[in-house]
């Protein structure tokens, strides 16, 4: 996979390329994104599903995917790592939180994400101009205006192109592809983070209901 356009991320027109997107099948626009940045875009997955690997590594089956292992994950999610990697014969480069005593989550719950999973990510787009993410406006009140295509704080191209699909629509794409998926989101665990900050949630629960129950906290910094 290599760059194949000369490319500024000051020359994006986000009105335009959203207002063309919210029209287009995933693949679409994860061919545009691979078309455009090559070799220097990245896919982040948190290996809660296996959706947004599946369309990608049919546009570009060497397309790297960044998987951040905190230290913290639950095994069934480590066990999705292997099946997920094994089935793609993924381009799969993880990031390895250093262990830290006590731990991270114990010690300083507000910030741990920040110390993990943002620095290690910070790590992973080093030279990078564009990165995707499965991240959908459903999954949260504070996803709900997530743009397809949009520019983050380190000033790359931030890529969303699941941002319009509803959790039928990822359901319907599992069933029909037979994608892989965590085992935990049978196990009343609809949204999986680290298993320290994760419990499960009750029938009538919002989905990321579970995720840092009794902080004042919706997002990991991530997104």
């Amino acid at each position: 996979m290599t760059t194949t356009t000369s490319f500024s991320v000051t020359e994006v027109d986000f009105a335009s390329l959203n207002d063309d997107f919210e029209r287009r099948p995933a693949s679409a626009i994860v061919r545009w994104a691979v078309d455009t940045f090559g070799e220097k875009i990245c896919l982040t997955a948190s290996m809660q599903d296996a959706v947004l690997i599946d369309i990608a590594t049919k546009v570009a089956p060497d397309i790297e995917v960044v998987f951040i292992d905190t230290g913290y994950h639950f095994p069934e999610t480590l066990q999705t790592v292997k099946v997920v990697r094994e089935r793609y014969d993924l381009n799969l480069r993880v990031m390895q939180v250093p262990p830290s005593d006590p731990p991270l989550w114990e010690s300083d719950p507000e910030n741990c994400c920040a110390a993990a999973k943002i620095a290690q990510l910070d790590t992973a787009l080093q030279g990078k101009l564009a990165w995707m993410s499965g991240l959908r406006r459903v999954e949260a009140e504070t996803r709900a205006d997530t743009p397809i295509v949009t520019r983050d704080a380190r000033g790359l191209i931030k890529v969303n192109p699941l941002a319009i699909w509803t959790d039928l629509d990822i359901a319907g794409y599992i069933s029909a592809h037979d994608v892989p998926v965590n085992p935990l989101l049978e196990q009343g665990y609809p949204s999986i983070g680290c298993m320290p900050c994760t419990a499960p949630v009750a029938d009538g629960e919002h989905p990321r209901s579970g995720r840092w129950a009794g902080l004042d906290k919706t997002e990991c910094g991530i997104h």
